[in-house]
């Protein structure tokens, strides 16, 4: 089994990795969406990812209790400043949350009814795997995101547009 150092090597990679594109993007760009069905900005993608670490680590994990909207991360908006301030005091909790890790233990808060015979509910080790999962596609989205925001041919629209 990956040590949980190694698996925070790879979390810390992702993480930066989307600040290094929110930051790049600016308040601007990094709160825009693509103007595309169902595409969501940069910003709302990160928090997103707030939202999968606090879920699948501080409650799935670290049994602690946690309040989440998920549809809201996907509406939010707001400071690229204030979001980097929120990722770096997530990523601080999720090493406190991983102290107590046991990779082979049942979570020790309940998983839902369809993730519970998954890998990603049936295990500790298992959800530390699935934030990884997670932040890496969330990462490559992002880049992608970026990547035509900053096209000259890129198509992109405020987040609060229908």
């Amino acid at each position: 089994m990956i040590s949980k150092e190694d698996m925070l090597y790879y979390i810390d990679d992702a993480l930066d990795g989307m600040i290094a594109i929110v930051e790049e993007l600016g308040d601007d760009l990094a709160n825009r969406r693509l103007d595309v069905g169902g595409a969501n900005s940069p910003y709302a993608v990160l928090t997103h990812c707030l939202g999968v670490i606090d879920y699948w680590c501080s409650y799935l994990i670290a049994g602690r209790e946690i309040e989440r909207d998920r549809a809201a991360e996907f509406r939010s908006a707001g400071s690229v400043s204030e979001l980097v301030t929120r990722v770096r005091s997530s990523r601080l909790r999720l090493e406190s949350d991983l102290l107590e890790l046991e990779p082979s233990a049942p979570p020790r808060g309940t998983a839902r009814p369809g993730d519970a015979r998954l890998p990603i509910g049936a295990t500790q080790g298992g959800a530390l795997v699935h934030i990884y999962e997670e932040l890496a596609q969330h990462r490559g989205q992002m880049e992608v995101t970026r990547d035509v925001l900053l096209a000259p041919w890129g198509a992109s629209k405020p987040v609060s547009a229908p």
